[in-house]
Formats: C-alpha cells, structure tokens, sequence
C-alpha cells in the first residue's frame, strides 16, 4: 500500500521543467491585485530564485461620465483571474496555490494547463495598445437604443445611426416634438439602454 504523500504533487512533462510558460490563476473576484502583490512580494524576496518571472492582471482604461466630468477608470479583461510567467514545478505550484485568495490553476487539479505564447502575446499587447487609447464604457453599434445623459438632450432616447470610434463620437436620431434630429454626441454623453 503506497502512501499519497509520497507521490508527486504535480506532474511536469521532463522537456518542460525549466521553460518559464504563462498560467492563469483563478482567485477570488475582487482580489487580483492583492494576489499579484503577493506575487511580486515573493519575487521580490527571491523566495522562489527566479522561476517566477512575471504576474499581470489584465486590465483597460476606460473613459466615461461621472457627475458630468469624464473620468478615466480601469477595468478588468477577466474579473477573478492573473495571468503568471513561471517556471512550473512542485516548489512553485505550492507557492502560488497556498497564497490567501487563490482558489487554483486553469486546467487540471494535478498539471495546470499553460497558455499558448500566442494568446499570452495577444492579451499583454491588448493591454498596451488599450492603456494608451482609454475606449468608451459601452460598446456601441448602429441601430441600438441608447438614452442620452449630458448636454442639452439629456434625458431624451436616441437610436446610433453612425459610431466613429478613433473620435469617440456618435450620430444619434433624437426624437424631438414627434420629429427625429441627428445630433453627434461623444460616447460619454449616452448609455445603453
């Protein structure tokens, strides 16, 4: 009769055990940033001797209307998720799995599945290229409903006849007096209905 403990937490493939590979962590909502500085406390204090490499959370900056002032805030690409370059091995696993608000690694219970390069290249420049140019709150589209929040058509419903995303501008029909007004309006003007 073998005894659980004995055997290997975690199995790694032998060609892939000192290839620093991307993870995604699942933590609690709300609480990706405390992870991450956790991380980077334990990168910091070389608990781990350089297998961890990297640890992101990946977010956007959006732009929208608070108390008529447009403020820039961000947002989180997936809530309750950081994406981590390390190298994976039994020392690492228990690192990060033992961190307070880590539920676990995406894939399976015993070998956490890495990303592709691709899509790991694919988000981290998504986030560069959303830093630098802030996107609207709402994605819009023509023909939607929307309802109009500052200016002087606040209050009033609109239907998008045009978006115009490198402005940050819409064309919207205001029904005014039984009559529809195309008006241009910044995104942060209106919301969704």
């Amino acid at each position: 009769m073998t005894n659980d403990s004995e055997q290997p937490i975690l199995t790694v493939p032998a060609d892939d055990a000192s290839v620093s590979r991307w993870f995604i962590v699942h933590t609690y909502s709300g609480f990706e940033h405390r992870v991450e500085q956790t991380i980077r406390e334990m990168m910091r204090t070389a608990q781990e001797d350089g297998l961890i490499e990297e640890v992101v959370v990946p977010t956007e900056k959006i732009v929208e209307l608070v108390k008529g002032e447009k403020k820039t805030s961000t947002r989180k690409f997936y809530p309750g998720y950081v994406m981590i370059k390390m190298v994976m091995n039994d020392k690492t696993w228990h690192l990060v799995q033992n961190i307070p608000r880590v539920t676990g690694f995406i894939g399976g219970k015993n070998q956490p599945t890495p990303m592709r390069d691709s899509e790991a290249q694919k988000i981290l420049s998504m986030m560069v290229s959303r830093q630098e140019q802030p996107r609207p709150k709402y994605h819009f589209e023509r023909g939607d409903d929307v309802r109009v929040i500052d200016g002087p058509f606040g209050g009033f419903n609109a239907v998008v006849e045009d978006v115009n995303y490198d402005k940050g501008k819409l064309r919207v029909s205001v029904s005014i007096f039984g009559r529809q007004t195309p008006v241009e309006l910044d995104f942060v003007q209106v919301s969704k209905n």
